[in-house]
């Protein structure tokens, strides 16, 4: 019933210009990390692999700016500009073209920032 319901939002969402976002309750399921890759990857069934970015950056973004005093962001977030929180994933591929790149972060992702800490560096020297 519950996937039904997802089924119909993603569906029914675009139609009516509803802005949606994507995030997920397995960030803190160190077992359920791995797959939000391919989870969000899923999402190109209803949108475009542009549209699926967005709803996982900017999107997300703007909804936490909303959020007012629970924003735990003092900058801003979801843009590349001075000032903004440096959180940024390097890929080896364009995955506008290829959405499926994300789906395996250990091989495509090539350089993690966050919060403007490399967490992950494997770019020749």
């Amino acid at each position: 019933m519950i996937a039904e319901g997802t089924i119909r939002a993603f569906e029914l969402g675009p139609k009516y210009n509803v802005k949606m976002a994507w995030g997920t309750d397995i960030l803190f399921n160190p077992k359920g990390t791995a797959s939000q890759g391919r989870q969000l990857t899923k999402l190109a069934r209803w949108f475009d692999n542009a549209d699926v970015l967005k709803m996982a950056t900017g999107t997300n973004a703007e909804l936490l700016a909303m959020s007012g005093n629970r924003n735990p962001y003092a900058g801003a977030i979801g843009v590349i500009e001075k000032g903004a929180m440096a959180d940024m994933l390097l890929i080896d591929g364009n995955p506008l073209e290829d959405i499926s790149l994300i789906a395996d972060p250990d091989k495509n992702m090539k350089l993690i920032i966050k919060d403007g800490v490399i967490h992950k560096n494997t770019l020749a020297a």
